[in-house]
């Protein structure tokens, strides 16, 4: 039987905390160094360090037309930008550095000889039209800077703690598995950990 201080204990466990369990539960050993990262990943600087003030304009722009805001947080609200700017400057290889720098400038050039503005200014239909037309011209591409920011900007959404908590179902200590039952019983929500 769980005593009261064993269970306050478990609910306020940290999400650092709960990977390191999940790993020793699954028989792998995780390094601090890499506990460190994901945590920072997790948890982005609220100053972005890497890119220029100019460009998290534009990545910040673009990640809320790709999720904005609605009935849940977009990704601005949950620090989209912050992350896509540690991604850049610590994991992203030179090749994707050059595609993500490339397809910002290349996003304000496109606003500015269209519509006169600068993309951040743009209304949301405008934005939203602007991004459809890159996404069109890199269908052929096995790799372009839509699909990169794209691919960024949910990973941030998804991995936030602000999201895994309001939006999903967060239990970093998931109860007994069942693996096939109703989703009407858990919430009609999709689960993250």
């Amino acid at each position: 039987m769980v005593q009261p201080a064993e269970a306050t204990a478990a609910s306020t466990i940290t999400r650092r905390e709960a990977i390191r369990r999940a790993a020793l539960l699954s028989g792998v050993v995780l390094s601090p160094e890499w506990l460190t990262l994901v945590d920072r990943a997790a948890r982005p600087a609220a100053q972005p360090s890497y890119l220029n003030p100019a460009q998290v304009t534009i990545a910040s722009a673009v990640t809320d037309r790709i999720l904005p805001r609605t009935d849940t947080p977009g990704a601005v609200d949950v620090g989209v930008p912050a992350f896509i700017d540690l991604l850049y400057g610590e994991f992203m290889t030179e090749t994707e550095r050059q595609m993500l720098t490339q397809g910002l400038t290349e996003v304000e050039a496109t606003a500015k000889s269209a519509h006169g503005a600068s993309f951040s200014t743009l209304t949301p239909e405008s934005q939203d039209a602007l991004l459809r037309g890159i996404a069109r011209a890199e269908e052929s591409q096995e790799q372009g800077f839509f699909r990169l920011i794209r691919s960024a900007t949910v990973l941030g959404y998804f991995t936030s703690e602000q999201v895994g908590r309001n939006v999903l179902h967060y239990d970093p200590i998931p109860g007994q598995f069942e693996g096939c039952i109703p989703i009407d019983q858990v919430g009609k929500r999709n689960w993250t950990i």
